[in-house]
């Protein structure tokens, strides 16, 4: 008798193990990690400390305006354009298509960064629809801040804005046209500037800036430069893990921010998906970074800041100077009416609250729970809040008086500072799931 070998039965067990596989792959999300106040959170340090837990880290909006400061063994490192992913284990580090890149600052980051042993072009890839920052777009912020006298909005003077509203006019330059044309397109940008300047009544004089910013040019080409949303859609099929990192806070969201004191990009988890084109369904966790009190750079609206000696002395503990401009920071109480509002734009999962241990030493600690304008008392952020009619609503509670920066654990945490946690948790109606009690990155701890 013959036999025959038969190929072992495929069971509706193993389909369904299968399709489970794929479905996984299939279903890889990207977590979103952004500042829901005025910028200046912590996001760089959280990055930092989250990284190991990812393959991928990619930045998706904003400008060298925004400092990201990392600290760990005994150095202290600010990038302005570089994921903050960087310092790890060597994770694909992306910087997106919401970008805007001035190449002479990312030149003088990157050869800093290599400097201390950082491979950063085995590591990192660069969107081919990054915006350019030009030279005459600085000379275009300078001379538009200028022109509105007593009315500033409070600009940085990097040419942020500028690049912005070329994009948006249809008129910007992109990282990839380096490979399409690329001089005349050049030309034709840089001579339409220089038209706008001389209509405001300036003589621009930018022949060296230029050549330094050329040569930029020519240092970033040896970057990979990549269409980058098929390669983070790849990714993601492929079952890697992606962290997308925002820059500035939602409170400085063109559309959703204090405008127009706002920066000209999303800052809110939808940028996410413009910024890197990455589809909707494809978000998982969003990591909502706020500080414990609150604080603003530059000009706008600001309802729970502090003139006082409380407000001088939570920004000389907290080191609050901006990491890129060098500027005071205003400061004064949490805002959790602002802070509620951010949490319902972004959809935020889990929040991660930073520099706790600057009111260590305060008797009692103030949290704004609404506003009272014109009389009348409103929890939900307002159209505006520019109007002087504008009171916080505060409720005070007991300070913990403790210095926590040496903790390990949340058990070691000081009942009052609990309580101050609950509290927040109750109002916010969202967990609190870090705490950041000191600027190193192992001053960080993971709540249960």
């Amino acid at each position: 008798m013959e036999y025959v070998r038969l190929a072992p039965a495929v069971t509706n067990a193993t389909k369904l193990k299968e399709t489970e596989n794929k479905t996984i792959l299939n279903n890889m999300k990207v977590d979103v990690l952004l500042g829901l106040q005025w910028g200046d959170e912590g996001k760089g340090k959280v990055v930092d400390v989250l990284t190991p837990r990812y393959d991928v880290v990619a930045r998706f909006q904003g400008g060298p305006n925004a400092g990201h400061t990392l600290e760990f063994e005994g150095k202290k490192y600010v990038l302005r354009s570089i994921p903050s992913g960087i310092f790890q284990h060597g994770q694909t580090n992306i910087i997106g298509n919401g970008v805007v890149l001035d190449p002479v600052l990312f030149r003088e980051e990157a050869e800093s960064l290599e400097k201390s042993g950082v491979d950063l072009k085995k590591i990192l890839k660069l969107s081919k629809k990054i915006h350019l920052i030009m030279p005459t777009h600085r000379l275009l912020d300078a001379a538009n801040e200028k022109a509105k006298g007593g009315a500033k909005i409070g600009t940085t003077g990097k040419g942020i804005g500028p690049t912005y509203t070329d994009k948006i006019s249809r008129n910007g330059l992109r990282l990839g046209d380096v490979y399409h044309n690329f001089d005349k397109k050049y030309a034709a940008a840089r001579d339409r500037h220089v038209a706008m300047l001389r209509s405001m009544g300036e003589e621009p004089e930018f022949s060296e800036l230029e050549q330094k910013w050329l040569s930029a040019i020519e240092y970033i080409k040896g970057y990979d430069i990549v269409d980058s949303e098929h390669l983070v859609n790849k990714l993601l099929a492929d079952g890697k893990s992606v962290l997308c990192e925002g820059a500035q806070g939602t409170m400085l969201d063109v559309d959703f921010g204090s405008y127009p004191f706002v920066t000209s990009s999303n800052t809110i988890c939808a940028g996410a998906c413009s910024g890197l084109g990455v589809a909707p369904n494809k978000i998982g966790e969003v990591f909502g970074i706020f500080k414990a009190y609150c604080t603003r750079v530059g000009a706008g609206p600001f309802p729970t800041e502090l003139f006082d000696e409380t407000g001088k002395l939570i920004r000389d503990l907290g080191h609050e100077y901006g990491a890129v401009t060098g500027r005071e920071r205003r400061c004064g109480w949490i805002d959790l009416v602002a802070l509620r509002y951010a949490i319902m734009i972004n959809g935020v999962t889990q929040l991660i609250m930073m520099k706790s241990d600057v009111l260590d030493g305060f008797d009692e600690i103030k949290a704004c729970v609404a506003y009272e304008i014109n009389g009348e008392r409103v929890e939900d952020f307002p159209f505006s809040i520019e109007e002087d009619e504008i009171k916080p609503v505060y409720v005070t509670l007991p300070g913990w008086k403790t210095d926590m920066t040496a903790m390990k654990s949340e058990d070691e945490f000081p009942q009052q500072f609990k309580d101050y946690i609950a509290f927040l948790e109750k109002e916010l109606k969202t967990p609190i799931t870090i705490v950041s009690i000191g600027p190193d990155r192992e001053q960080t701890i993971i709540r249960k």
